[in-house]
């Protein structure tokens, strides 16, 4: 029956370019069958999947109330209702764009300016990310992406309009940075396999990795692109979510001041509010182009996923505070920090490592020590013994197309602290049970290995054959003795 109804259906309908079926989802839909909760359900699973920054909004809340004017439900803010309940151009509010482009400019550091007529809506980054796959690219046309990248633009850039994804390879031995020389062979491999590429596509602050871009790299990257005649698209959504040095660098500044000679024209920002603030339901994403053209397609495409009138409001006026804007970036930053620490402390003291990152809503865990074996049937066979023994929803570095197995992304700013904790101290135990379980191993291992030296040097060598034969079994390549050990 199911195969008769998807023939009625259109390709789309019926096929599964959304991704959901992915390891990335998954763990999502292990958490929803059983979410932990600290009173109710203790041992269920534990939220680590989801980016999202549940640790400042009582700031945002605390504004709110100071601040009923900005919403037209209350008796300060009814005198715009008529005004606000039919608004409904799909240029936006120009207060929220004279806002937004300011307050884009604050987050970095007033380094880079934004004019409000290039500030264009969408329904979140997700809606940002499409329309520009739809205005820059053709079907199966391509961006190409640095790796580890979010699991989302597989579904953002491509599911509907058509656009590939092609890997620009990074390795975690110089931390995963971008080089011109994996841009380049990137670039080549697609052109000689016939795909014409249209674009890159990166993440600063990086998601998956924690970290920023250099200022070298983005002038690099618009050089590159300037060059090659393709499109830059820089997604931004965690500008202001830097908690360390060094200090954040946007593409808008780069092309104002390092790479003056990058062709505007090229360059795009994708932005939103869901990550800075965590205001994901509030759906607002923001194109930024410098390219007319671009701007003019993206105002009219965003008919289709505009922000409300009234959300539009009261984020006028909040991004228009500059002062409380002010303070909630230092403030969500210590914040940001503290809890960094506290996670990436607590997994020092089992010898677990991450990534160095100074931005973001998580972490790049490193448990590639604690594989069978380095390949990516072996991660996801530990992360099915994470999400179902420990019960953390955990984002295996596979989901993120990254190359090298063992790489796990694990966001902590979307719990309290007593949730840490118990996360904090689930990771520890397992991860102890695992180090009592390799030395175990590596003690019989050696006791073997004694064995089997004493029989060498004994007269007869049948004996030796013979204790030989079950221990080389024993240690074969198949066996979990080896694998626990290895």
């Amino acid at each position: 029956m199911a195969s008769r109804s998807a023939e009625l259906l259109s390709r789309m309908a019926a096929g599964d370019g959304h991704g959901e079926n992915s390891s990335y989802f998954d763990g999502w839909k292990a958490y929803d069958m059983n979410p932990f909760h600290p009173q109710d359900n203790r041992g269920g699973v534990i939220q680590m999947g989801l980016a999202e920054n549940q640790l400042s909004l009582d700031l945002i809340e605390e504004w709110s109330k100071a601040h009923p004017e900005a919403s037209i439900c209350t008796a300060e803010g009814a005198s715009q209702f008529k005004r606000i309940a039919n608004f409904q151009d799909y240029h936006g509010l120009p207060e929220f764009r004279q806002a937004m482009a300011q307050f884009m400019g604050q987050v970095r550091g007033w380094k880079a300016r934004f004019d409000p007529d290039r500030v264009v809506m969408s329904g979140g980054a997700t809606g940002a990310q499409e329309t520009l796959a739809f205005c820059l690219a053709n079907p199966g046309e391509a961006f190409l992406v640095p790796t580890p990248y979010y699991p989302g633009f597989d579904r953002d850039c491509c599911w509907r309009s058509g656009v590939k994804l092609l890997p620009i390879e990074c390795h975690s031995s110089n931390d995963f940075r971008i080089t011109r020389e994996a841009v380049v062979a990137a670039y080549e491999s697609a052109t000689s396999n016939g795909v014409r590429v249209k674009g890159i596509l990166i993440t600063n602050p990086s998601n998956p990795l924690g970290t920023t871009a250099d200022r070298a790299t983005l002038a690099m990257l618009a050089t590159f692109a300037t060059e090659h005649r393709v499109h830059l698209i820089c997604d931004e959504i965690y500008a202001g979510s830097v908690f360390a040095k060094p200090e954040y660098v946007s593409i808008a500044e780069v092309i104002e001041r390092d790479a003056p000679g990058a062709d505007r024209d090229l360059i795009h920002i994708a932005y939103s509010l869901s990550k800075d603030f965590g205001l994901p339901g509030f759906r607002v994403g923001i194109v930024y182009s410098y390219n007319d053209a671009v701007v003019a397609c993206a105002r009219k495409m965003s008919s289709f996923g505009l922000v409300s009138s009234q959300t539009q409001l009261f984020l006028a006026k909040m991004l228009g505070d500059e002062e409380f804007m002010a303070r909630f970036l230092r403030e969500s930053a210590r914040r940001l920090a503290a809890r960094h620490e506290m996670f990436t402390s607590g997994l020092r003291e089992v010898g677990i490592g991450c990534l160095g990152g100074n931005a973001g809503l998580f972490s790049w865990m490193d448990l590639r020590g604690m594989l069978r074996e380095k390949t990516a049937e072996a991660e996801l066979e530990l992360w099915r013994v994470i999400i179902r023994k420990v019960k953390l929803n955990v984002s295996p570095g596979t989901s993120f197309h990254c190359g090298e197995p063992g790489w796990f992304r694990v966001c902590h700013a979307n719990m309290d602290d007593e949730t840490m904790g118990v996360a904090l101290s689930r990771i520890r135990d397992f991860v102890r049970q695992h180090q009592q379980q390799k030395a175990k191993a590596q003690r019989w291992a050696a006791r073997g290995h004694l064995h089997l030296s004493l029989q060498r040097h004994g007269a007869m060598a049948s004996q030796y054959h013979a204790l030989s034969s079950p221990m080389a079994a024993l240690l074969s390549p198949q066996s979990p003795l080896v694998h626990a050990a290895s």
